[in-house]
């Protein structure tokens, strides 16, 4: 499955008691990033929020952004706190007194202090709960619309990857048709060059065999070949996998750039040179793809 790291997802709800609205951007990133951005009514929300985006994602980077409004009213009986009150009200008058300010202490001042409730964290607690089912509702509405997009940017991948690892096989079996006609020219060339020694008496026609043969050996390019057949069908049943396949496919796209690398170094011809140039030019763009692939 190809499923692409970036992307961007919103989804809005309401309930009965809040309304909610999820804004999720995604963006490439080796390992799994969240960052949570959550209204003050509901801080406590963030390890519940960040559950879910690990539940949904592998790999990314992720700015979660939530806004919700509280609808109606709910009112929690809240006690007043007398000796915090008391205490407040002291204090403010002290401040007063020593700042030489004449007026006296009103209920609004005390109103700022939150201690002086009873209830107050009661009423916070009360809050996230009334909220947190449109949040949910509306993180879920977002991930849905985040994965749509990030499967539709992966299905353009796949159709690009695919189109890449067919130009590749394209140049191997260029190579695979000009190597043996290459070893056989090396090998006439030798024999060309030693066939005036061949007189010399100390000259073993067996070693010298044994020499041609060694070098037929060094510019044999067939296990290559063979290896990197099998990587590029190994890198197409990664992109048919069901699970996300980025690590993967990276690792593939490794092994499949040494072998690319050991036939340009082996071969000594201009013709699968060349090849092998136009296949790691492949193979890097490959590279580039697969760092968005999750």
């Amino acid at each position: 499955m190809v499923r692409s790291m970036t992307g961007f997802g919103r989804g809005r709800a309401s309930t009965k008691g809040a309304s909610a609205t999820v804004e999720i951007q995604s963006t490439n990133k080796r390992h799994l990033n969240i960052f949570v951005h959550l209204p003050d009514p509901l801080p406590e929300a963030e390890s519940n929020v960040r559950m879910r985006m690990k539940e949904a994602f592998e790999r990314g980077q992720f700015d979660v952004n939530v806004s919700a409004e509280l609808s109606g009213s709910a009112p929690l009986p809240v006690e007043v706190d007398a000796d915090a009150a008391m205490h407040r009200k002291q204090r403010l008058e002290k401040l007063a007194a020593a700042a030489e300010i004449e007026a006296p202490v009103r209920l609004d001042h005390l109103m700022e202090f939150d201690d002086i409730f009873a209830g107050e964290e009661e009423r916070e607690a009360a809050k996230i709960q009334r909220a947190w089912p449109a949040v949910t509702q509306a993180l879920d509405a977002a991930i849905d619309d985040l994965q749509a997009m990030r499967h539709e940017e992966g299905n353009a991948l796949r159709e690009d990857l695919e189109e890449r690892t067919r130009a590749i096989d394209d140049h191997l079996d260029a190579i695979e048709a000009r190597a043996p006609a290459r070893v056989e020219e090396r090998q006439a060339q030798l024999r060309e060059r030693l066939h005036g020694l061949l007189d010399d008496e100390h000259l073993d026609p067996d070693r010298l065999e044994t020499e041609i043969a060694l070098l037929a050996d060094k510019l044999d390019v067939t296990e290559e070949c063979v290896r990197l057949h099998s990587h590029l069908k190994m890198f197409r049943e990664a992109l048919d996998a069901d699970e996300p396949s980025g690590r993967k496919l990276k690792f593939i796209t490794q092994e499949i750039h040494r072998e690319a690398n050991t036939i340009g170094a082996k071969a000594d011809d201009e013709a699968i040179s060349r090849q092998a140039v136009e296949m790691k030019e492949e193979i890097e763009k490959i590279k580039e793809q697969i760092r968005n692939v999750e």
